[in-house]
């Protein structure tokens, strides 16, 4: 059960949750259409990042399974370092991902019927479930830093998968495009 002063803890956290889960897809968004070109600044496309990123995306989907898997042993510790730790990576994918659109033109898939269809409908997920779970995340880790724990396993049960969902998918769209990076 869930005590006064969990809730409360939560409850100051709430804000913060809000405001990043509103402003980092909003800068995302912005900063995603944003050449520093275009303001003069004179920077060499970071074309070498995507590989680095998908990998950073597969690891995290690698120390999500591993963080289940640890507690669902029990080794909370351990769940607490994993976790930690592919909410690390995805902050270092986001930077990245940022930073190669702000040097680099996007690429078009060029692939045709079914794949394209394919494509597109897992790239189209991925993106939208990537903003549904920033705030999934936050909660989570909320309510386990505020020792909410039974709160905190009835979020995860969502959380999990669709993080999980995300992190795949992103190296899945990785994949299917890597062929057409110029």
């Amino acid at each position: 059960m869930t005590n006064i002063n969990n809730l409360e803890d939560e409850k100051k956290y709430n804000k913060w949750i809000v405001v990043l889960s509103i402003l980092i897809p909003i800068a995302v968004a912005v900063l995603f259409n944003v050449k520093l070109k275009d303001f003069g600044f004179n920077v060499e496309p970071l074309t070498f990042l995507p590989p680095i990123y998908a990998g950073i995306n597969a690891l995290t989907a690698v120390l999500l399974v591993l963080a289940f898997l640890a507690i669902k042993n029990k080794n909370i510790v351990l769940h607490k370092k994993l976790m930690s730790t592919a909410i690390g990576c995805s902050v270092i994918f986001l930077l990245m991902y940022v930073a190669y659109h702000m040097t680099s033109d996007s690429t078009k898939f060029g692939g045709e019927g079914v794949i394209r269809t394919v494509y597109f409908v897992i790239l189209i997920t991925h993106i939208a479930l990537s903003i549904v779970v920033i705030p999934f995340v936050l909660i989570t880790y909320v309510r386990a830093i505020t020792n909410s724990i039974e709160r905190h396993k009835k979020i995860a049960r969502i959380t999990f998968p669709l993080w999980l969902y995300v992190a795949v998918t992103g190296v899945i769209v990785y994949l299917m495009i890597s062929p057409y990076y110029i």
